[in-house]
This record gives C-alpha cells, structure tokens and sequence, in this order.
C-alpha cells in the first residue's frame, strides 16, 4: 500500500469511527430538542447538545420528503469525484491525501446517518453569551449560536480547507517549476561570452 493510500484510509476510519461513536453517545445519553439536555464545556460559549437535522448544513432541504434521495445522490457522487482526485495524487502528496480521507469520512459520516435515520446527530454548538458580543451577534445576524454540528461536518470542512491550500501551493510550485525551466532554456539559447 502506498503512502497516499495509508494516509487516506488512516484519516478516513480514524474520524469515520470518531463521528459515529460521538453520535451514538449523544443520541443514546442527552435528550433531544431545545429543552433536551446540555453539557457546558465552556460556559458561554461551547456546549454538547442533542439535535437531529433532517436537512443538510444550516437545515437545507429539511422539509423536501424526498431529501434522502438527494443526499446519498450527492454522496455517492461526491466519493467517486475524492476517488477520481485520489488516484491523481503525485506520489507522497501528504497533504492532499489527509484532506482526501477527511472529506471522504465526513461525506460517509452523515450518509451514515441519513440511510439509518434519515436525519443527521448534531452535538456541537458553538455560541456567545457576553453580553457586549452577544447583543451585536444577534442584532447583526440575528442569532448569537453558530447552527449545531458533529465530527463529519468538521471533517469536511477542514478537508476542504487543506485541499483548498494544498492546491494553491501545488500550482505555485507547478508555476514556480515552469518559470525555472524557462529561464533556462532561454540562458542555454543565449549563453553569456566574455571577452
């Protein structure tokens, strides 16, 4: 097995099992809902709660019936484009396979879920309760809580978030490789005499 191809399949069980052992806890140990329970991590502004989205991110599709079809479409999409970028990589691409096996576990992560369930376990809820910042939040985007999230989310988003970079420095490199061999082709062209 290569190197991209451990590092893939490392990233992906390891936060695969992560997102789903997390959502079982949850969904078996706090009650659901906004009356359900909370667990203060940080007073203020990080707790653990117990919310089921039959939508998407920020609660899209919630009320299509047929909102499932769509998302195991999208999944089953979605992974044969990461297997696609994955069978690509340069050889010891680390950073593009780590970002490859997170967003392929997040992507099955929620799946996960929605084939059982039909909806996603969020836990996460990030929120601001300072009195200076939490008035601003809500008066400026009418809420002070980010919209609640699990592991699989996480991993998606800072998959895409590396490959996102990791993409820029590679076509810097690419540019950087191109612009070297041209000045060196122009100076073996135009070799420097001196009398």
């Amino acid at each position: 097995m290569s190197r991209n191809a451990k590092l893939f399949w490392l990233m992906f069980a390891i936060f695969l099992v992560l997102d789903q052992a997390s959502k079982i806890w949850i969904y078996t140990n706090l009650a659901e809902g906004p009356g359900g329970d909370v667990i203060q991590v940080i007073p203020g502004w990080f707790d653990l709660v117990h919310a089921e989205n039959p939508g998407a991110a920020f609660s899209l599709l919630r009320t299509f019936e047929y909102r499932h079809l769509v998302f195991l479409a999208f999944t089953v999409v979605a992974i044969w484009v990461i297997w696609d970028q994955f069978k690509r990589l340069r050889e010891h691409d680390a950073w593009m396979s780590l970002a490859l096996g997170l967003i392929a576990s997040g992507a099955v992560g929620n799946a996960i879920d929605r084939v059982y369930k039909r909806t996603v376990t969020d836990f996460l809820r990030l929120h601001v309760e300072a009195p200076s910042w939490r008035q601003w939040l809500i008066d400026t985007f009418g809420t002070n809580e980010y919209p609640s999230f699990n592991i699989a989310d996480s991993a998606l988003l800072v998959g895409v978030a590396i490959f996102f970079f990791a993409s820029l420095a590679a076509d810097r490199a690419a540019k950087a490789d191109k612009a070297g061999k041209a000045e060196k082709a122009t100076a073996s062209e135009h070799p420097v005499t001196t009398d």
